[in-house]
Order: structure tokens, then sequence, then C-alpha cells
């Protein structure tokens, strides 16, 4: 809201009616322009405003100075809870924001109502109050005014809250008491500018929610205003203290001004179409025009910014002293980055005996910061990093090694979402022959019959939906000359192979590795089986590795970076743009939003950038962003990204009315699928119950013209690259809407959850998912000096395929960060956001929502401790529990969170 949208009179002067043209001569502050940054108009140019833009109320009238003929004023009370923002302990104006509490001339409350005047059609005048502190306990502070409202005032829509401080300040929520129909509540959690800034006058609505056509006349020119505040005008660099939403490409992940090594490309339109990013408008970069610079400042909409209790929790800060503090340490005590671990033990030992650290510097430690992970030894006050160990690798020490657990953490481990059903044989390559040699695959029906010999034929097995794979071979391909350039690392072409038996577990049949035309060099394939022989044995386990670094790679940029925080950021860019903040469709997905934009900033700033800890760490080196632009060309479709169409689209379900969720698994024990289902049918009977309730007549979404808005400007905007693809969802129904928020709410909760939280379970114990694999297979090249080393030394040569120890101590730091729940975690179901509360139908869907999500909790328990679901129960197996609705704090491995915050 601009702040002199409104006439500006104060509270003190005795006012009764004047004629708004003479109001606008003698008492108005001037309007502010629609544009970056504090600047503001010359009193001229002002006055002229005015005069162009009479203001929606005639005028303001002082609290007290109401009264009536006929009957009395109503009496309330306004509550505004302020929370205590960080750093704002002492500033230079401290003293005099103390004397302006004191005196109550700290913060203005405003009231709008939501009615126009009957005799003229305009906005009823607003009444206007100073807030006086009255209390202050823990984080928080109180702020009361006291008003008089006339009789003929109206229903109270809106109020306006203005900050007079010289600090922004952080108000949690207002309440207004002693309202005829019981309580009026305002969710506003937003930062309010300090005095002398643009927005340090904003404007809040009701609980109530409303359809743009059912908005009542005295807040519709408020909720266009509000609107076009946050879309601001697309120019310029944007400001920390701004709220403003818009799109732009990924052209700030290199960092060319400071090595031109460090170029790279843009992601988003041709050649490498992209998801959009919320713009921030910094120059250009000096030595590639292309690029964005970079900054320390991250710009994101400031209500997106970590709120003052999210900032004081350890998940944010804790991310900050990993990437900003612990890796820099590890790197300084690092004498060559290429060491490898010398043997197994020496991996035991980053849970045993831990790592020393470098003394810290500036006075801080970093064992205060992470004292999860780093521990004091008292006696020389020396930090260590000592990681705890994750409960797979607690359980079971060989874990790890064993391809029944390979197989099985295809259906419940860190990434549930590239096994797919084998549907075509033989096995074909799909990229130019010309280009990367022959497309067949050396997998033959011969070698698959001989693995499952006594089981059935591969006729057999194709027909009954008995084959699966995981096929990396076309994505990575592309890309195996450009990484192998790169300086330790390689890479291949990778499909898996796995057989389902009848109690639903997995047996890996065959790993393929393929090398390109390269260097002169023809095409090189080489199929591994799980023979009998050390020899061929240790020759598997090699490619196991390689396979694994694949997954891992694919898991960090398409299953999780791709899929739910780069995929989801349009979403809320188009949400804040196009949905008013009383939007129904806005009050449902807003809790799905929270953090989002400020996490994946803070990614773009550290972890996907250039020469970051993906880029360093994982396959495919520096090629990983633009690998995750291919993979969102080829693979991603909004359609296919609900659960239930996901598993269709892999062959992993079909459609079934007979069956649970109107789904017949083909791998019965599939327990990813098993509780994501439960969980989804939850999301989708939720947001049933609550569009069909908005919505009770179809035809008000197709004229809703503020969610026709949103929805066409994700598929045109958010994802432009992709705006003229067949398999967009149309919007016309409440059905439609019922899928396309369901979807939304889904990726943001449960894909996420099962994506995200189990990195330090699987992660943790890098030899179960290498991030990177570092040599060729020993079988590549015809090297006797190579081939020697490798049979007198299988282990050393899996060491060295392994990420380094730099490497993987840095990775298992971050990992275990990202697997972690604040203290402040939102799970989905547990609180009730106020404008649900307030509304009894929706209460009660909710209250039903989460009581389906507390099942949920005893489902899966109960599922891991049956004995037939051999892919969630057995010996040293860790139980699945990656959807479980509700976690404690920290490293659990389980816990859903509406959004995604971390």
């Amino acid at each position: 809201m601009l702040k002199s949208q409104l006439p500006h009179y104060s509270a003190l002067e005795p006012l009764n009616y004047v004629n708004p043209s003479l109001f606008l001569l003698t008492h108005a502050k001037p309007l502010l322009p629609l544009r970056s940054g504090p600047q503001r108009q010359s009193p001229k140019q002002n006055l002229y405003s005015h005069r162009l833009r009479l203001p929606a109320r005639p005028a303001v009238v002082k609290a007290s100075s109401v009264a009536s003929s006929t009957e009395k004023p109503l009496s309330v009370k306004v509550l505004v809870t302020v929370q205590r923002a960080l750093g704002t302990g002492l500033y230079l104006e401290r003293g005099l924001d103390d004397i302006a509490d004191l005196f109550g001339k700290s913060l203005v409350v405003e009231l709008v109502s939501a009615e126009v005047d009957p005799v003229t059609g305009l906005e009823k005048a607003t009444i206007r109050h100073y807030a006086h502190k009255e209390d202050a306990e823990g984080d928080e502070i109180t702020y009361e005014a006291d008003f008089k409202i006339p009789p003929d005032f109206g229903v109270i829509g809106a109020i306006f809250v203005e900050n007079e401080h010289h600090k922004e300040m952080y108000v949690k929520d207002i309440v207004l008491e002693g309202h005829p129909i019981g309580p009026l509540h305002f969710v506003c959690s937003s930062w309010v500018n300090e005095k002398d800034l643009p927005d340090s006058k904003r404007v809040f609505f009701t609980t109530k929610s409303y359809l743009p056509s059912n908005t009542p006349e005295g807040l519709k020119k408020l909720r266009e205003e509000e609107l076009k505040a946050l879309r601001g005008n697309g120019v310029g660099k944007r400001e920390s203290h701004e709220r403003i939403y818009d799109y732009d490409v990924y052209n700030d992940l290199g960092d060319p001004n400071k090595n031109l090594e460090y170029k790279r490309p843009v992601l988003g339109g041709k050649p490498f179409p992209y998801p959009r990013r919320c713009r921030t408008g910094r120059p250009r970069a000096s030595r590639d025009p292309v690029s964005e610079s970079r900054s320390l400042d991250n710009y994101v909409p400031r209500d997106e910014a970590f709120s003052a209790l999210k900032q004081a929790t350890f998940n944010a800060s804790s991310l900050n002293s990993v990437l900003n503090g612990l890796i820099p340490a590890l790197e300084s005590v690092s004498t060559d980055n290429d060491i490898r671990f010398p043997h197994f033990p020496a991996i035991d030992d980053l849970f045993d005996n831990g790592v020393p650290l470098p003394p810290s510097k500036g006075g801080w430690k970093l064992a205060t910061l992470l004292p999860r992970i780093i521990d004091t030894i008292v006696d020389s006050a020396e930090d260590i990093l000592r990681f705890h160990p994750p409960e797979t690798f607690d359980r079971d020490k060989f874990f790890w090694f064993r391809d029944e657990e390979f197989a099985r953490q295809t259906l419940a481990g860190l990434n549930p979402y590239s096994l797919r059903l084998v549907t075509e044989w033989p096995l074909k390559s799909k990229l130019d022959p010309a280009v990367y040699g022959p497309p067949e695959s050396e997998i033959t029906g011969k070698i698959i019959e001989q693995q499952i010999r006594g089981f059935m034929t591969l006729d057999e097995a194709l027909r009954k939906k008995r084959l699966f794979i995981l096929d990396y071979h076309d994505l990575l391909l592309p890309y195996v000359a450009k990484v192998r350039k790169l300086k330790g690392t390689t890479l291949y072409g990778s499909r898996t192979l796995f057989f389902l038996h009848s109690d639903s577990t997995l047996k890996p049949l065959a790993i393929e590795l393929t090398r390109p035309p390269i260097d002169g060099k023809p095409q090189w394939k080489k199929v591994f089986t799980p023979f009998w022989d050390a020899t061929s044995v240790w020759l598997w386990r090699i490619a196991k590795a390689h396979v694994l670094a694949h997954d891992s790679g694919y898991h960090q940029l398409v299953s999780h970076w791709l899929r739910t925080h780069c995929c989801v950021e349009p979403y809320i860019i188009a949400s804040n743009r196009q949905l008013s903040a009383m939007h129904p469709i806005y009050r449902l997905l807003h809790p799905h939003f929270r953090y989002t934009m400020e996490i994946n900033a803070l990614a773009r700033q550290a972890l996907i950038n250039a020469n970051g800890i993906i880029e360093t760490s994982f396959s495919p080196g520096k090629y990983s962003m633009e690998f995750s632009s291919v993979a969102y060309k080829e693979q991603w479709q909004f359609n296919l990204e609900a659960l239930p169409a996901d598993l269709i689209n892999r062959g992993l379900a079909v459609e079934d009315p007979n069956a649970p969720h109107g789904l017949k698994l083909t791998i019965e024990d599939y327990p990813f699928a098993n509780d994501g289902l439960i969980l989804w049918d939850a999301i989708k009977d939720w947001a049933t119950e609550y569009v069909n309730y908005y919505y009770p007549d179809p035809s008000l979404v197709k004229s809703d013209e503020e969610l026709q808005a949103w929805w066409t400007e994700i598929r045109t905007e958010g994802h432009a690259d992709k705006k003229d693809e067949p398999w967009w969802p149309v919007l016309n129904t409440p059905e439609d809407l019922i899928s396309i928020v369901s979807t939304i709410m889904w990726v943001t909760s449960g894909h996420h959850a099962a994506v995200n939280f189990g990195q330090y379970s699987f992660g943790g114990y890098f030899p179960n998912r290498p991030s990177i694999a570092r040599i060729n297979v020993p079988v590549e090249e015809k090297n006797k000096e190579k081939w020697e080393y490798f049979v007198k030394k299988p282990e050393n040569v899996l060491l060295e395929t392994f990420p380094t120890q730099l490497q993987a101590t840095k990775v298992t730091a971050v990992l275990n960060i990202l697997s972690s729940h604040s203290p402040d975690e939102e799970y989905m179901g547990k609180d009730m956001e106020q404008a649900w509360a307030d509304e009894p139908f929706i209460k009660g869907a909710f209250e039903k929502f989460s009581g389906r999500l507390k099942e949920l909790e005893g489902i899966i328990d109960k599922r891991n401790a049956d004995p037939s679901l051999k892919n969630r129960y057995g010996a040293g197996v860790a139980p699945y529990e990656l959807l479980k609705p509700e976690s404690e704090p920290g490293v659990t491995g389980k816990g859903v969170p509406y959004s995604i915050s971390i």
C-alpha cells in the first residue's frame, strides 16, 4: 500500500467534515510515486499528483471527536503485537524512539470501513489514533489504542499501521476487541518500514476472505492498490526494505568479475530453458554483460525474509555458519584438496574422533554457532568437527555394502523419484548416434536371463512388470566429455536394471556404463553384474559407486532443487503479484510458501553458485546447473508433479477405481508411494472442501480475474520457456483449481520432505551415496599398471573413486544442516491459520485434515513394525519415516513442514 494513498491528518487536531479539495491543499502529505527507493517527488509535483488522484476517503477523523446524535459510539481496543527484530538493540536514534514510545507517538493505527458512504458512494473517512506501548514480554511488544467508532461506520475491513520509529518493525498480528461480533483478527506477519521510507504505512485486511467479485465496496481500491504496489514497475535495483515481486532469469550463478573461470551460462530462455527467479535489479557484471553482478545482499521481498523468530533459530544461522565459517575453516587446514581417505576406519573417524579445526577468528567460536556438530575439547579449547552417526549407519555399519540395500533405497531412500518400469526392449538410446555412438544397450536378454535364472524368462519378466530401471544414460552422456576435462572427476552415462521379487524386494541385475566417442576414441560401454568371483564383485562395487554418484547428483539437482525449490518460486511470485492477501486461494497457499524465496536466495549465493558446494562436490561439477536445465527441458511437466500422475508416468502405478487411492501400485511394498498417497489424499480432500466452499458456483472460477491472472502468469512468465506446452491444465472449474492447488501443496510439503529430510540419514555416511566419482573404472582403458594395482588393492581403487576427504567432510556438514528441523518448524496440519479458524466451515475442514495426518502417524508406525513389509522392516533396516507428519527439532529423518524453508 502506498504510504499516502489516504489523507494523513494528525489525530491531535480537532477535525470535522471538510471539503476534500480544501483538505488536499491544506493538510495532505505528499503522495509517493510508484518507484523504487526512498526518493520523493518535489512539493510541486506532489501537489499536482494530488489534484490528479483524489484520495479514496474525504478525511481522516480524530477518534476522540466522533459523535452521533442518536446512538452511542462503540468503544473498541486495538492490540498490536510487534516482535523485536534482531539487531535493533542499539542504534543512533534509539533514544528518540524510546521517548516516542514513552509519549505514545511511535505507532499510528487507522481503522478502515469496508463500506462506502450511501450518499456520496465514496469510501468512508478512516479513524486514526496513536497506539501506546503497553507491555513488553520476551521478544514481543504490545501496543494499544482505544477507539470510539460511530454507529454508521460499518464493518471494519482493514487497518493501517504507520511506523514512526527510526527502525523497521515486525508486526505479528493485530486484534480488535470490543466488537459486537467478537474479536477481529488481522494476521500481519510482516515488516513495516521505518519513517521516511516507503511502506512505513501499511494496510492489513481482516481474516475474512473475499473473491474479487465479492470484495466490499470500501476495500476494492485498497485491494487493487496493494497488488499494484507489490508488482512494482520492473525497473531499478531492488532495495532490502522493498516488497516488490518480479521475474528474472538465472543470470547470477556465475561470478565473472571475480574470475572468468566462474562465468556461467544464463538459465532461462534459449538455449537453457529454466523457471524464473525473483528479480533483484543488480547491475550487470563488468566482465560479462549477460551476467548479473553478485552481492552478499541478495534481495528478496521483505516479507519473504526470515521472521525475527526464524532468524533466531538454528537452521538459518547454522547454514550460514557452515557455508561462511566452517567450510572456509576446513579448506584452510586442508594441505591437499585431492587427498582421499586412506582406509575405511578413517571414514569412521568423522564420527568417532572428528576433525580438528583451526582457531576461530574474530572472537567467535564455531562450536558456539554449531553446537550439534562441533565439540570443544575442554583441555585445549580446540574445536573438533565431529558428526553424530546417521541412523542407517548406527543400525548397521555395513548397510551401504549390501546390494539389497542399494535396491531398497530406490523405493524407501532419499531419491524415490527415479525408478521406472521397463516397458520397451531392447533398451535403446534416443541420442544422435552420429555424435554419441551406437544407441543399442549392451544389456542383452541373455545377461538378464542369466541373472533371473530360476525365476522366469525375460519375456515373462517384461509381461509381468518385473523389470525396473534407473536410467541416467541419455541425460548424462552429453556431459561426459565436458566433465572429464575437469580436474579430479569423471562421468559416464549409466543404466541400472532391477528385478522385482514376489515379496516386493528388488534385486540388482546389471549396470551399464557408457563413454561416448571422445578424443578420437570410439564409444566404450561395459556391463557389470553381481557375479561371485572376486574380480567381478569388486568391479560391480566400483560400478555401483558410479551409479550412486549419478543418483546423488540427479537427486540434488533435479528431484530436490529443480522440482521443489526452483519450480515453486514462480508460484510464490505470481501469488503475491496477482492474488490479494484477502483472496481465499492466497490464504490457502501462503503457508506453503513461507521462507522459500529466502532459502533459494541463500542457495544461489553459496550452494548452487559457481565454485559452490554443488559444483565442487557433486556430479557433474561445473555443469551441474546447466544439467538441471536440460532435465527441466526434457522431463518437467506441471501435470506430472502430482504424486498419482508421477507414479503412473513412471509405470509404478495404474489407475484402478477399486484400489485404495484409485491406484494399483506395480510394487506393493513401495514405502514412499504408500505413505505418500495417504498424505496426497488428505491434501486433496482438504483442498476440495476449501475450494468448493469459496466457489459454490463453478462459473466463479472462470470469472475470478485475480485467479485467472495468477494462473496465466505462472505459465507465461514464471515458466515462460514452457508457456506453449499442451499439457498445462486449464483453469475453468473448481475441479481444475483443486487439482492445481493440490499439486502445489504436495510439492512444497510431501515431495520436498521426502527428498530433503533424509539427506543426512542416507548421505551422512558417504560411501552409501558418494556425491561424486573421481576416477574411471579400471577396465575402461587397457593399462597394465592400473590393472595390477586394482587386482592387488581393489579397496584402494574404490576409495579413490569416492569423494576426497575435503569433499566428503564439506558435504556431510551441509547435509546435516539441510536435514534439520528448526524448533519453530511449521508442520502441515498442526497449527491452524487464523483465517481458517475464523470461518467455521473451513475450521471444521482443517480439523478433519489435521486428524487424518495424525492417523497417518500411526499408520506409518504400524507399517514400520510389520515384518512382511521387507522394504521398511528388517535386521539393521532403518524405518521409513520421511512422510511422518510431525517431528522433534534436529536431524530426525521425519516431519513434513508446510513449506520449503531449508
